[in-house]
């Protein structure tokens, strides 16, 4: 009887084979897991909702000027400085029921065209008048080159609900507060911009192609049917007439006088026959026009208030969708694979 032997080739296809089976078993797994992750995920997903976040500014500027002190102070310096902060601390505990300091809440908005950012803005302005009291203060640092009107109209309007409660409001503009993101601005009793930051654009803007001519021209043809004589005006398929262009044109006019007694209701000394013109200013200019109040960065602003207010930052965070959540995920897998490849290309095979 015979014995049964396998020769070194075919123990070799047998070990790979083995090796491709327990691969693919292991692949097969992570995709199920992959898919029951997925689906755990979109059930939660309606569930989730968006987290506040607080920063205490000044205890951070603290802070860091302590460490610095640390490291420039000689050691003289150095224990005369802990016995003052010894004193200090005995001094804050007796004066306990003295009144408690006013606060300076900072909210930093970056707009888009779409003025999406005001989904988080509105839960800002809530917390903040959930908790403030009438000698607090709110810095908004606004950043934005304006867009849709209806977008920045409410985000106007949850400005509009600081100073409707009694609060002061101040806005930052250290880049640019142009068009909407300059209506936002408008509101604040008093507002401060760097001296390059853009100012203005109180104007109104639509632009839409039209492709009629291209459809003539291959023969196709374009229906629209409306209930109403100025359901539509302007379309980018049908053929526009003078009596559309006119309408549009009259509702563009009127979107903009409202813009300007926006303005004018918040900013009565600026001369809106010479600033409603659609132009832009720097900072330095603008203040000339009444458009601005000072010229000031925000960090100089908030470095002023340190020592007298308790400085905080709020950030409301919007969850992130599934697809952006999957994206991610699998952006960090796809460059751990990568990294993983590429060190096992590195490392010596060994016989």
């Amino acid at each position: 009887m015979g014995r049964f032997c396998l020769r070194e080739s075919e123990l070799d296809y047998l070990y790979d084979f083995l090796l491709f089976f327990a691969k693919s078993f292991t692949l097969v797994l992570v995709c199920v897991a992959g898919i029951i992750a997925i689906l755990l995920v979109a059930a939660r997903q309606k569930a989730r909702r968006g987290q506040l976040e607080f920063e205490d500014l000044s205890a951070d500027y603290r802070q860091t000027c302590e460490q610095l002190q640390a490291q420039l102070l000689s050691p003289d310096a150095l224990k005369q400085r802990a016995r003052e902060q010894k004193q200090e601390a005995k001094a804050r505990k007796k004066q306990a029921l003295a009144p408690v300091e006013p606060r300076l809440f900072v909210i930093d908005f970056k707009g888009g065209v779409e003025a999406k950012e005001v989904a988080s803005l509105r839960e800002e302005v809530t917390a903040i008048l959930a908790v403030a009291r009438q000698d607090d203060e709110v810095l908004v640092r606004v950043e934005s080159g304006g867009g849709v009107v209806h977008g920045y109209g409410l985000c106007a309007s949850q400005l509009q609900r600081i100073r409707a409660r009694g609060l002061r409001l101040t806005v930052a503009i250290d880049k640019v507060a142009a068009s909407g993101g300059y209506m936002m601005a408008c509101v604040a009793q008093h507002i401060m911009a760097a001296p390059f930051a853009i100012v203005g654009s109180i104007g109104v803007v639509a632009q839409l192609p039209n492709f009629h001519r291209l459809l003539q021209k291959h023969d196709i043809d374009f229906e629209q049917h409306t209930a109403g004589q100025y359901k539509r005006t302007l379309t980018l398929f049908g053929e526009n007439d003078d009596a559309g262009r006119e309408k549009f044109r009259a509702e563009l006019e009127s979107v903009h006088q409202q813009f300007k007694q926006f303005v004018g209701q918040h900013r009565p000394r600026v001369d809106l026959t010479a600033v409603a013109t659609g132009e832009h200013w720097l900072a330095s200019e603008a203040l000339a026009f009444n458009l601005v109040d000072e010229l000031k960065t925000s960090d100089d602003y908030l470095q002023d208030n340190y020592a007298q207010r308790q400085v905080v930052r709020l950030k409301f965070k919007q969850p992130k969708r599934l697809g952006e959540r999957l994206a991610g995920q699998a952006s960090t897998l796809l460059t751990d694979s990568v990294i993983n490849v590429w060190q096992r290309l590195r490392t010596p095979f060994h016989d």
